[in-house]
């Protein structure tokens, strides 16, 4: 009788280890290790990466996804702290982020793998000491056209103005971007501020109304390839698809430049699991990983080790790797400060 106390007291003992702090057997991957919050664009990170992430880990992701910068600065500051655990803004709006004290220092120590980024993408204006934010994807909003129905050789922004194009294009909803292009046309900054210019381009806007047949930041690529829209201006990946998808449609540089971005990966405020949030940047920077990312989703990618691995398909592809003359030739999109008012204004009157 004594044995089996013993034996049973010993299987007690074993079992209330377990339940203290630091006794706990280590989760191996596959394991449960923990569950991060994921807000990240539509269509810019594939499953399987995140599928492999968690499977080499045991952290598991729960993905959610928004259209622009705004609504994603909108819902997190509408949010609980801890409701999300990393975000990926674009270059205005880390600063914006950063600004408005949204943002967790990050241990650049336990990101090892931003040795893999270009140097020229990193320490920019919106986050010098990268303390906040690593470079995630980039590009331009590039213009394209149906070359089967557009006849005429566009090289102005200031041509899709043309009542020729009634209900032809289908545009970015993405006001500063849309907004940025119609400064462009002008001859002006993609940021302005001044009130007297605004009143401008806010004018100019109005013109383009006409014109736009679907305002799509999700897929825009879409109505290129089914022929619902004869122009677009959309994200450099989805101008790469469309062009796979339908050999028709052309890619055009306009002579005003481009606007330009560079969305990063960040962790939030207020994050509950900043360990896992940074393990997760650290994996998505692994060359390997990154260039699956590319594959599914060509965006210039800053990540050179991943671009090695990449074949010609991608690396010859003009829509996804910019040439470096046109990338030099185009604008960031910054933080504008009170005057973002000003840009709201003018998109809620240009979408009533």
């Amino acid at each position: 009788m004594k044995k089996i106390i013993g034996v049973i007291l010993a299987a007690v003992t074993a079992a209330s280890l377990l339940l203290l702090p630091g006794c706990a057997q280590k989760t191996g991957a596959g394991a449960d290790a923990g569950t991060i919050n994921l807000y990240i664009w539509t269509e810019y990170l594939p499953q399987p990466v995140i599928d492999e992430f968690t499977k080499e880990t045991g952290i598991k992701v729960n993905v959610s996804m928004y259209s622009d910068n705004e609504e994603m600065l909108s819902k997190v500051k509408s949010s609980s702290p801890g409701t999300y655990d990393i975000v990926v803004p674009s270059d205005y709006m880390v600063a914006n982020m950063i600004q408005q004290g949204l943002l967790e220092k990050l241990d650049l120590s336990k990101i090892p793998n931003l040795s893999n980024i270009d140097p020229s993408y990193l320490k920019q204006s919106f986050d010098p000491a990268n303390e906040y934010s690593v470079p995630y994807r980039g590009g331009v909003c590039e213009l394209v056209v149906n070359k089967s129905v557009v006849t005429e050789d566009i090289t102005s922004y200031t041509q899709l103005f043309d009542s020729e194009y009634a209900n032809s294009i289908v545009a970015l909803d993405d006001f500063r971007i849309i907004a940025g292009i119609v400064a462009m046309s002008l001859g002006y900054s993609a940021n302005e501020t001044d009130p007297a210019v605004l009143q401008k381009v806010g004018d100019r806007l109005m013109d383009l109304k006409g014109n736009i047949k679907i305002l799509d930041s999700d897929s825009p690529k879409t109505s290129m390839i089914n022929g619902e829209a004869s122009i677009g201006l959309m994200w450099n990946a989805e101008a790469s698809l469309a062009m796979k998808d339908n050999p028709d449609v052309k890619l055009v540089y306009p002579r005003e430049g481009n606007t330009l971005f560079l969305d990063n990966l960040c962790i939030v405020k207020g994050s509950k699991n900043i360990d896992a949030a940074e393990k997760f940047l650290n994996y998505i920077l692994d060359a390997k990983a990154s260039a699956e990312i590319s594959k599914v989703y060509p965006y210039l990618n800053p990540n050179t080790a991943a671009v090695a691995l990449l074949g010609d398909d991608y690396k010859n592809d003009e829509a996804a790797n910019i040439p470096s003359e046109i990338f030099a030739k185009g604008q960031y999109i910054e933080n504008v400060d009170k005057a973002i008012d000003t840009y709201n204004d003018m998109w809620a009157k240009f979408t009533s």
